[in-house]
């Protein structure tokens, strides 16, 4: 269902809701699009998507992942549910890191096509990023995330997204947050 018109993004969503769009009807996927005043944080999302809860956003976050001593570290994408903040002890367990630290903003827009912080989607398959996902946000019975562009949000079953993603499934949010 798309609670879109055409004519009402000036100027055009980023290519990367487009790309989502593709890859969700190409599985035979059922989506919901809506678009909304643009957003940046998950609270401000929730409020601006009708029916939905601050807990069925998923969260994108991207971080790099230092393993040893003295190297760079890698890319990785967290997906946790908006109403939680992801536990460090039990991110770095997930990536088998030492230390975390979340990527700055010109780093978010050069890995993601330019692509906003806050408008990222759960979607680190389309940049050749491993995803790692909270399994808590797997009991929501659909899930909804901004999809490349702070003013389109785009909801779906959390089953059909693993079906589509295939995320690492783990302990991202520590149990006393789960909702």
């Amino acid at each position: 269902m798309n609670h879109a018109r055409p004519d009402e993004l000036h100027p055009p969503a980023h290519p990367t809701v487009a790309r989502i769009e593709a890859l969700l009807r190409a599985q035979g996927i059922a989506y919901e699009k809506f678009v909304h005043a643009p957003v940046r944080t998950s609270e401000e999302a929730a409020r601006v998507r009708p029916g939905f809860s601050l807990a069925e956003g998923a969260k994108a976050l991207l971080v790099r992942a230092v393993r040893r001593k003295g190297e760079e570290g890698a890319v990785a994408q967290l997906v946790v549910p908006g109403d939680a903040r992801f536990a460090p002890r039990l991110a770095r367990h997930a990536l088998g890191a030492k230390r975390i630290s979340f990527i700055e903003e010109e780093e978010v827009r050069a890995l993601t096509g330019g692509v906003a912080p806050g408008g990222v989607p759960p979607f680190g398959i389309l940049w050749n990023i491993p995803v790692y996902c909270d399994r808590s946000l797997l009991l929501r019975r659909r899930i909804i995330f901004n999809a490349g562009d702070r003013r389109v949000s785009l909801a779906l079953a959390p089953q059909e997204y693993v079906a589509v993603v295939r995320p690492h499934i783990c302990d991202l949010v520590a149990q006393s947050q789960e909702s």
